[in-house]
């Protein structure tokens, strides 16, 4: 017998055993999932697959959005590809749409190929650097009027939620954290030897930027340099504040490398330094994110244009999305209806939407890439203003 249900506080450690399993992860990583948060298939009262949520807060181009922080997603070995993850992520869909409160779904992939069969897309890119503290080097001076000063993350908590808070405003897939989240992710206590440090940025005692990164030891001894500085978090609300903060990692002498491991497509410091092949800079797929509730969606990001948008949306998985719809986008109002008269301008997947409305790619990027049918091709610079982020989608929090 088959049944979806959310696990019980007893059947929790089995849940637990079983994500780790599948997905090679420590029980640690989901401590503080909740047995509510959860969507199991049981197969004779035995879990098969499992399906986690975590009730987030995204920013979508200045405004905030509930969205539905999906985790743990896994199947026991023994039970893999006999359609038990499509039921659950189905049924997810359905709750979501029902409840009415969060119309965006969004997760890190294990695999993306998982995921987009289900309509979920692939909405920003990450980006990773790994560079010799003696190749930041500028290409031109900046002076720089103020003064970094090391702080403690605990005592100056307060400090660093001010600024990671003033710099997610107008972003797009930045999330809003929680002191749990904050503790499991950029402030997670090093690990063995190595040590943590924060510093801010001032000007005339006014905070303008952070960092937060570790210092460890690789195992190899001199002549070449043993440090190894990982960078956790960078916030900066002005370009010096961010020269800053690098001038401090290129006095770093004694570390071989400074890692970065998720970092903003759009980050400036490619555009800044003498020789950017030197950040050895390497990208890959970042959040994937999936429309739930298309008209709630719609309303709940920032727009910096006004527009009316007539497409066709094709969606096999969830049919109160699928069909020809207008978004207007006036006056501050965002209002998403079926098309009552005329032709839609583009015809696209839900998928493709996704990244549209996120900015990881433009319509007429779209256009180009066989994703969308153009109808009329005037629309697609009408469409590209109106769906512009003012900057390029991006989440620094694992969840």
């Amino acid at each position: 017998m088959l049944e979806i249900r959310p696990a019980t506080p007893d059947e929790m450690p089995e849940l637990k055993r079983i994500v780790g399993l599948s997905l090679h992860m420590s029980s640690d990583a989901f401590a503080a999932l909740q047995p509510g948060m959860t969507l199991c298939m049981f197969e004779d009262d035995r879990i098969a697959s499992i399906h986690g949520s975590w009730p987030l807060t995204m920013r979508f181009n200045g405004k905030a959005l509930p969205i539905s922080g999906v985790t743990t997603v896994s199947t026991n070995p023994v039970d893999r590809n006999r359609g038990h993850l499509r039921k659950i992520i189905t049924q997810h869909f359905h709750e979501l749409h029902e409840q009415g409160e969060r119309p965006l779904a969004v997760l890190y992939a294990s695999q993306a190929i998982i995921y987009q069969r289900f309509g979920y897309a692939v909405v920003s890119t990450h980006h990773r650097y790994e560079i010799e503290p003696r190749f930041i080097q500028w290409v031109e001076p900046l002076v720089i009027p103020g003064r970094l000063r090391e702080v403690d993350p605990d005592r100056d908590f307060s400090l660093l939620v001010d600024l990671y808070r003033r710099f997610r405003e107008d972003r797009t897939g930045l999330l809003h954290r929680g002191r749990a989240m904050w503790q499991a992710g950029v402030l997670e206590p090093p690990k063995g030897a190595d040590s943590r440090q924060a510093v801010v940025y001032e000007e005339n005692g006014e905070p303008l930027g952070y960092a937060v990164y570790t210092i460890g030891a690789y195992e190899s001894r001199p002549p070449e340099p043993g440090q190894k500085v990982t960078v956790h978090d960078i916030v900066y609300l002005t370009p010096v504040a961010y020269r800053a903060i690098w001038n401090n990692f290129a006095g770093m002498q004694l570390a071989r490398h400074i890692y970065w491991d998720t970092v903003a497509r759009d980050d400036p410091l490619p555009h800044l330094i003498l020789e950017p092949r030197m950040l050895r800079d390497t990208s890959t797929e970042g959040i994937l994110a999936r429309i739930v509730d298309l008209p709630k969606t719609m309303a709940g990001r920032g727009y910096d244009a006004e527009a009316r948008l007539r497409y066709e949306l094709i969606d096999d998985l969830l049919p109160w999305n699928a069909g020809r719809w207008e978004t207007r986008i006036e006056g501050g109002d965002v209002e998403t209806v079926p098309l009552a008269s005329g032709e839609p301008e583009l015809s696209m997947t839900v998928n493709t939407l996704a990244m549209l409305i996120f900015g990881q790619i433009t319509a007429t990027e779209a256009a180009r890439a066989g994703r969308i049918g153009v109808y009329d091709a005037a629309a697609l610079r009408r469409w590209d203003d109106a769906l512009r982020t003012r900057y390029a989608p991006f989440c620094s929090d694992h969840f």
